[in-house]
């Protein structure tokens, strides 16, 4: 009986010491996760930060622009009934344009359309098909314009500005697209000019173009 009292009173092992309870395991285990999660939040954070920073500082969004490079006239035929104060005129004119992306990448813009306008009313149009531009390229695209006749008949300001000798007319181009950079950007170019045809010489006589583009 003396034997076993003593046995059972041995004091625990170093071994047994050393190994952590598994009460402690637990505790570090959960330690460790909550470092994981931290650094991959971190990690999450600092790559939106730095997109961000790219957005707006070197993939920041630019303004596309449609120029007008030319604008020539092809043909112009017009009769003149002084009886009736009416005028019967046939205008056609050549453009070239040319579309510029300064973005560092790609621009997508959907279908457009080029008007000629005298006073204020389209009496022509031509359509701009559908077109991707590369990061920091430039596209050209030449297009006709040629006036409908019948659009002008009721007009009674053109008997007098062919008796003056000078025709005015605009062109005007609207084309709409988009840029990605971390998300859509919607853009609209929009270019006039404003011309005045020489009737009695055939000639384009002045010419005066601005440009807008809206984000």
């Amino acid at each position: 009986m003396d034997v076993e009292a003593e046995s059972s009173s041995r004091p625990p092992k170093q071994e047994d010491k050393l190994m952590p309870s598994p009460k402690h395991r637990a505790a570090a285990t959960t330690t460790r996760r909550r470092c994981i999660c931290l650094w991959v939040t971190a990690v999450i954070l600092g790559l939106g930060l730095l997109l961000l920073i790219l957005g707006l500082t070197v993939f920041k969004a630019k303004r596309p622009l449609t120029t007008v490079n030319s604008v020539a006239l092809d043909d112009l035929d017009f009769s003149v009934d002084i009886t009736r104060l009416r005028v019967l005129l046939n205008v056609t004119l050549d453009l070239g344009i040319s579309l510029t992306n300064p973005n560092r990448v790609g621009f997508k813009y959907s279908n457009g359309t080029a008007f000629l306008r005298y006073r204020g009313n389209d009496v022509g149009e031509v359509p701009v098909p559908a077109g991707k531009i590369g990061a920091r390229d430039t596209r050209s695209l030449n297009l006709t314009l040629t006036l409908m006749a019948d659009r002008l008949l009721s007009n009674s300001a053109l008997y007098s500005d062919v008796i003056s000798g000078t025709l005015p007319f605009q062109t005007y181009i609207r084309i709409a697209g988009k840029v990605r950079i971390l998300f859509n950007i919607h853009v609209v170019t929009y270019t006039t000019c404003d011309l005045e045809i020489n009737v009695a010489n055939r000639t384009l006589s002045d010419q005066k173009c601005h440009y807008k583009t809206k984000l």
